[in-house]
């Protein structure tokens, strides 16, 4: 059972920046995958970003060169740094992991991202 809370969600104007950041329960360094998942209202949760065994980042192409994935395993801790801000990445952004490639994913509650001037 892996726990996972995001912080850092919130209402920024258009071309803004955000950073959000997700807390787990177990040692990161362990997780086959961890990353963030987004949805708006009428939509399905799609991916924005995750890394893989460690080492291997992939974003969604909507954020690529605005978005940027890092983790700290001292911390336990994977960050989302969201810049250059658009009304279309409102949506809430979650938090997921994996603990190996056949299991379950685990979610965190999801934290709220407004763009809006």
């Amino acid at each position: 059972q892996v726990q996972l809370v995001e912080s850092g969600g919130g209402l920024v104007q258009p071309g803004g920046s955000l950073r959000l950041s997700c807390a787990a329960s177990v040692s990161i360094s362990s997780l086959y995958v961890m990353g963030w998942y987004r949805q708006a209202p009428g939509n399905e949760r799609t991916l924005v970003a995750q890394v893989l065994r460690g080492s291997t980042i992939t974003y969604a192409d909507s954020v690529k060169g605005r978005f940027t994935l890092s983790r700290d395993n001292a911390k336990n801790t994977a960050s989302l740094q969201l810049n250059n801000l658009r009304p279309e990445d409102t949506a809430v952004y979650f938090c997921i992991a994996r603990t190996n490639s056949f299991g379950p994913t685990y979610w965190g509650q999801g934290t709220q991202v407004t763009v809006s001037s």
